[in-house]
């Protein structure tokens, strides 16, 4: 009787019409999923190569988002929905989420601006105030970086619009530099010679642009010293390095002394304990 019951709710339930939304529904699914990654891939090999990395990656992006959408749109339509219904809705559900996210549509306004202006592609490293990675995305509403130290970092647009952004591998060199402080007795003619005889000696700098050697100022126990060195950008932090060991050694030859710091001692008077 059980099974008798259980049959004839099926049988009313599914019908042939209802079968056959079924059948279509899932060939749509079928067909449109494989047709909607072929192309995805077409488009993809279209622009290849054409555009930057970022505009690649959002127009990508876009492209995905409308197919979906319009085998999203097929589907409900095939249960009855009326798609000028939903537009309605959505529209009114747009204007609501859009003043409730009014940060959002700044950070795409923003995004915007980042795309046409290029101060960065993606592949670059940047510093963002103490955060310094490379960059791994460029969206509408965030940046993501990816640290030194593996790390992921998501910065939103419109804090890129709004804070200083060094492009640190924008240009195929860059200038290593480090700061110096040696005695006040020292040579400087003999000195100035040393650091740019150490500059041509040092693997992987280049000849020009010239060193920088600049006497940057006069402290009480030493004479401060920028010292800089040109190389290829990827080189930069190795170069800096290398100085470092260089130079230590050059100046124990050549008997070139660094500052040494000024210890100053407070002494707290004692009480006179005479009678």
């Amino acid at each position: 009787m059980f099974v008798k019951s259980i049959t004839n709710l099926f049988v009313s339930y599914v019908s042939m019409d209802r079968l056959s939304l079924l059948v279509r529904v899932l060939l749509m699914l079928g067909l449109g999923i494989p047709v909607l990654r072929l192309l995805r891939r077409l488009f993809k090999r279209v622009i290849d190569g054409k555009l930057s990395a970022q505009a690649e990656m959002l127009l990508n992006r876009f492209v995905s988002y409308a197919l979906s959408l319009i085998l999203i749109a097929m589907i409900l339509n095939e249960f009855g929905f009326k798609i000028s219904a939903l537009l309605g809705a959505a529209g009114v559900l747009g204007i609501a989420i859009g003043f409730a996210s009014q940060t959002s549509v700044s950070n795409i306004i923003s995004g915007i601006f980042l795309i046409s202006e290029k101060p960065f592609q993606v592949g670059d490293t940047v510093q963002v105030e103490e955060t310094v990675g490379t960059v791994i995305s460029v969206d509408l509403l965030s940046i993501k970086l990816k640290t030194f130290d593996n790390r992921f970092v998501r910065l939103p647009n419109e804090n890129m619009i709004k804070t200083e952004v060094i492009n640190l591998t924008k240009y195929d060199i860059r200038r290593a530099q480090i700061r110096l402080r040696v005695a006040l007795d020292t040579d400087l003619e003999k000195l100035i010679a040393v650091l740019k005889d150490e500059a041509v000696r040092l693997p992987e700098a280049l000849g020009t642009p010239a060193p920088l050697v600049l006497l940057d100022g006069i402290k009480e126990n030493g004479i401060d010293i920028l010292y800089g060195i040109w190389t290829g950008t990827s080189n930069v932090i190795n170069m800096q390095t290398q100085m470092i060991i260089a130079l230590k050694k050059r100046f124990a030859t050549e008997g070139i002394a660094f500052a040494t710091p000024i210890i100053s001692l407070n002494q707290t008077p004692q009480a006179n304990n005479e009678i």
